[in-house]
């Protein structure tokens, strides 16, 4: 859903940004206030797992393919603002370093792909969690029903983005119905894979899943706990694993909004990215003439930029936690 420059209006770009400016710093904002210290690296360690499994498109029909989105993931996980932090830190990663998503799209891609789904899907989760059974089925099937539904919920925001700054003769409704049709497709898959990897926290560390510490032991354990160096180890290495090496093997083809896009007559208001070319630029390495090689360095290199950055955020808001005065306590 990583949309280029221009596919809206200024005006729009303008006032998506101002809002998804006004939602991260909030949502930054109330992360000092609860973030732990076992928080910081696991922070590190999603944002660097999104990106990697961001580069691994699968097929959804039609020549159509999709990719995880990881906002319900990372909700779920962290909690809905860490989650938001930890989206927009990626998003603009690939914005900035590989020319994924406009520099002047920044705004709506960030309410779209971070602020939107990562609040939605987590009231969603939140829903399911009071009707389903209280149970370890019952949370993992939650987290699917969020994760597919954050998806669409990104697909819509950015039918009513079109609606008030359309670029192009394009009707609402026509813009409206292909973006949820086709997100629906990608969201069964958001969902699926999801609630593997949530399941998977839940089995090795269930006491790392911030939307379900309401869990007793009996209802997720399964076995002896993973000690947290070797799950924070395992989960670096699956995330260098799946950038370096299964995106290789990744599905080509237009994603949804690629594809809407074109079946719509959106794509031609696109302009060019207006970042100057960047050494990785469209996941390649500049200088790399083997392209299984280029592809491996660009995403080792965004792996390695989205842990650093969200580990060095997150320790720099919790060294500020722990110097604030105890207000609590001075009265």
């Amino acid at each position: 859903m990583h949309a280029p420059d221009g596919f809206l209006t200024v005006g729009t770009a303008v006032a998506t940004g101002a809002m998804s400016a006004g939602a991260v710093g909030y949502s930054l904002r109330r992360t000092r206030d609860r973030l732990r210290d076992r928080q910081i690296p696991l922070a590190g360690i999603t944002a660097a797992f999104v990106f990697a499994a961001q580069m691994i498109n699968f097929p959804v029909g039609a020549g159509t393919t999709g990719h995880l989105l990881g906002a319900a993931m990372a909700a779920i996980l962290l909690g809905p603002m860490m989650g938001c932090v930890v989206l927009t830190s990626v998003i603009g990663v690939q914005a900035l370093m590989f020319a994924d998503g406009g520099l002047t799209a920044l705004g709506y891609n960030t309410l779209n792909m971070a602020v939107i789904p990562t609040f939605g899907g987590y009231a969603v989760f939140r829903m399911g969690r009071r009707i389903l059974p209280r149970s370890r089925s019952g949370a993992i099937g939650a987290t699917a029903i969020a994760a597919g539904t954050s998806v669409v919920l990104g697909a819509m925001a950015f039918s009513l983005q079109w609606l008030f700054g359309a670029t192009a003769p394009v009707p609402f409704d026509t813009v409206f119905a292909a973006m949820v049709g086709v997100h629906l497709a990608i969201g069964i898959g958001e969902g699926f894979i999801t609630a593997i990897v949530i399941g998977t926290v839940l089995t090795a560390r269930p006491d790392l899943v911030y939307g379900m510490r309401d869990l007793g032991v009996e209802d997720v354990a399964t076995r002896q706990r993973m000690p947290i160096r070797a799950f924070a180890l395992a989960a670096i290495v699956v995330s260098f694993v799946l950038a370096m090496v299964v995106s290789q093997v990744a599905a080509e083809g237009p994603d949804g909004l690629e594809s809407v896009a074109a079946e719509t007559g959106i794509s031609a208001t696109a302009v060019e990215q207006v970042t100057p070319r960047m050494p990785f630029s469209d996941y390649a390495t500049a200088g790399l003439d083997n392209e299984a090689l280029s592809l491996a360095v660009a995403g080792a290199a965004g792996v390695i930029v989205t842990l650093a950055l969200l580990f060095g955020l997150m320790t720099t808001v919790g060294d500020r936690t722990q110097k604030r005065p105890d207000v609590t306590a001075s009265g």
